[in-house]
């Protein structure tokens, strides 16, 4: 089962995932949100719409835009829309 884990803790598992690009999108309630936190950050990307960050924060410790999710995808990205994907240090095991 996929697992996102930062600075020892899990922040997202489930069996349910979409891969895009490499990269692991676990479902939104697969998230522990405790440990997320909104970023300003954006970016945009020409087949799956605008990303949005999270901080993903543990004991104190912050790891900046280490989060993101496209909260309204383009039709190319459907299966992905809300899924929240980690990079940063964010040790995705499969």
């Amino acid at each position: 089962m996929p697992r996102a884990i930062w600075n020892g803790q899990i922040i997202a598992e489930s069996d349910n995932f979409e891969v895009v690009e490499n990269n692991v999108y676990f479902p939104p309630h697969a998230v522990r949100r405790e440990f997320l936190r909104e970023s300003e950050k954006h970016t945009a990307c020409s087949w799956k719409g605008t990303a949005s960050y999270y901080d993903v924060v543990v004991d104190g410790q912050v790891n900046a835009d280490a989060a993101w999710y496209y909260p309204e995808v383009k039709e190319a990205a459907k299966n992905i829309e809300g899924y929240i994907a980690f990079w940063r240090g964010v040790k995705v095991e499969r």
